[in-house]
């Protein structure tokens, strides 16, 4: 059905523009390249958008475009668009299934990555550079394994964390290199506290809820987390934080933030995540932080100094020591799969044919201990003559290197 609907794509596609339509696999690694560089491009937006309503104030002199009615009203906008997005995961039954420990989980992670991470960031937004912000979050790639390998018990991939050192030496040689030492002020340390509360979310999500909808995840999120922040800002702050958020001017931009980044960013991931190799989906996020230094000095107008051509070098061979330990561990996995193989016996394979055979990884070792059907044919007074043909040395061709040959 998917492959027949491709064939009708590509066959309209070179219709209407004489050449080939790319494959799904291409338009799936092009969206997940889109989907980087709106997620990066996401801190540079916000601020431009304040600057914008500083620009532009309201009666009173107020700035209606706030880093708090940009969240507030750019989640409820986009309500709606995800919930027509992950419409089939928000079946009743699907809801149903869910345990009082799963919504408890789902709100723990609600507040953690959609409260107080984007609190603490917009605080940092307010107090120091995209550049800035960017690059201290780089330590969250080391501290994330860490985390995995404490609490979740998950193996520590050796060549992942090098590259995150590597990438992090980067992130201090571009930050350290204009003032000749490393400065770490109140946006620095809000960006610190945001990456530890977005990892603490990230465990929470894979520890209990990998078998919740991504669609309720995402919605839920959304909505708990938008009601809870507003809470949160109204009790410290007051409600006149929010008095502007009906203002023409923050209607006017702020569907730059909800539509472009938002939207269009969570579409763009879901489609590259569901049709790019995970190799290029992996790429294109390596060069987010790259993507989003390179967005803030052409969209704000950064400088991030004379480190920029060192650190940013040692943030490329970061990414290339990345990828060469994930090709190393997936030659690994194979060899590991071809040095473990079992035998089944043929009866036990669906629609068996004499002279056929079954190699798989040894993942169990379920499939030796199913008994032939002569064992069951017993109890029906049936012998195994009878029920199972002969276990002649002509039914097993001969077995080198790994591989069945024919006798």
């Amino acid at each position: 059905m998917v492959r027949t609907g491709t064939y009708q794509f590509q066959a309209t596609f070179g219709a209407l523009f004489g050449f080939r339509a790319p494959s799904v696999a291409a338009l799936g690694a092009l969206a997940a390249w889109i989907a980087v560089i709106l997620y990066a491009s996401s801190n540079s937006i916000v601020t431009a958008l304040v600057d914008i309503g500083q620009m532009n104030p309201v009666a009173g002199g107020r700035n209606a475009i706030t880093y708090t009615n940009l969240y507030i009203l750019g989640s409820v906008i986009s309500l709606l668009p995800l919930a027509l997005l992950y419409r089939r995961d928000l079946k009743r039954d699907n809801l149903r299934r869910l345990t009082r420990r799963h919504w408890s989980l789902l709100t723990v992670s609600a507040v953690l990555s959609s409260v107080l991470t984007p609190g603490l960031f917009f605080y940092a937004l307010e107090h120091t550079t995209v550049t800035n912000i960017v690059l201290v979050g780089r330590i969250e790639p080391p501290l994330f394994l860490l985390a995995t390998w404490f609490f979740l018990r998950e193996r520590l991939n050796p060549w992942a964390m090098l590259a995150g050192l590597v990438a992090l030496v980067g992130a201090i040689v571009i930050i350290g290199a204009d003032s000749g030492m490393v400065s770490f002020g109140k946006g620095e340390l809000a960006t610190v506290a945001a990456t530890l509360s977005f990892i603490a979310s990230t465990i929470v999500t894979r520890a209990g809820l990998r078998d919740v909808p991504i669609g309720v995840f995402a919605v839920f999120r959304t909505v708990i987390g938008a009601s809870l922040y507003f809470i949160l800002v109204t009790a410290i702050f007051g409600a006149d934080q929010f008095q502007d958020l009906f203002a023409p001017v923050l209607w006017q931009w702020v569907w730059l933030y909800a539509i472009v980044v938002i939207v269009l960013g969570q579409i763009a991931w879901n489609f590259g995540l569901k049709h790019a190799r995970a190799g290029e989906v992996s790429l294109a996020t390596s060069f987010s932080p790259m993507a989003a230094i390179l967005i803030a000095m052409a969209l704000l107008g950064e400088d991030p100094g004379p480190g920029l051509i060192p650190g940013g070098v040692l943030i490329v061979i970061a990414i290339v020591i990345g990828h060469l330990g994930r090709d190393t561990a997936k030659d690994q996995t194979a060899k590991s799969k071809d040095r473990h193989v079992v035998i089944r016996p043929y009866w036990e394979i669906p629609g068996w044919m004499p002279n056929h055979v079954a190699v798989r990884p040894l993942t169990s070792t379920a499939a030796l201990a199913t008994p032939p059907p002569g064992d069951k044919a017993r109890s029906k007074g049936r012998t195994d003559r009878q029920t199972m043909p002969s276990l002649q040395r002509r039914h097993f061709p001969p077995l080198l290197n790994g591989k069945f040959q024919s006798s």
